[in-house]
């Protein structure tokens, strides 16, 4: 099992954006998006009562995957997403080791259209990510959002 083989950290969600997505720029122009996105858990208690629970999950994407999302992906709207969960941390401005726990999307199904959600069903997927190792791995893993 070297080498990360006979693991797997895969992460798929079905759910719907609480806000607008954030898309920013590396300083070398790749494009990077962040956005909330709720699930919902439903169930019902020992008196039969429907019961709801909200989980909000927080996702970020590179590259075209990225600029596609940034366009035509608004809050509310209903997204298949696919990625891997992945932890990292930063320094606060007061020197606080703060630890962030995300889902890289590598591939995404937009559920609606722009501004709808009737279950258009339009795709895109990634090109694989990038190592997390070497030159230019800093400026994309040290951004504190």
């Amino acid at each position: 099992m070297s080498n990360g083989r006979g693991t797997v950290n895969k992460v798929i969600l079905i759910g719907r954006l609480g806000a607008d997505p954030e898309i920013r720029y590396t300083t070398s122009g790749r494009a990077n998006v962040n956005f909330s996105l709720a699930t919902n858990y439903y169930w019902k208690d020992q008196d039969g009562n429907k019961q709801e629970k909200t989980d909000w999950h927080r996702v970020v994407a590179w590259g075209k995957l990225a600029e596609i999302i940034g366009e035509w992906l608004k809050k509310g709207s209903p997204v298949y997403i696919e990625g891997r969960l992945q932890t990292r941390s930063y320094d606060d401005a007061n020197g606080v080791k703060k630890y962030i726990t995300e889902v890289v999307a590598t591939d995404m199904e937009m559920l609606g259209t722009k501004g709808q959600s009737d279950g258009n069903g339009q795709g895109y997927s990634s090109p694989p990510p990038p190592p997390e190792e070497g030159p230019g791995a800093a400026e994309e893993t040290d951004l504190p959002f």
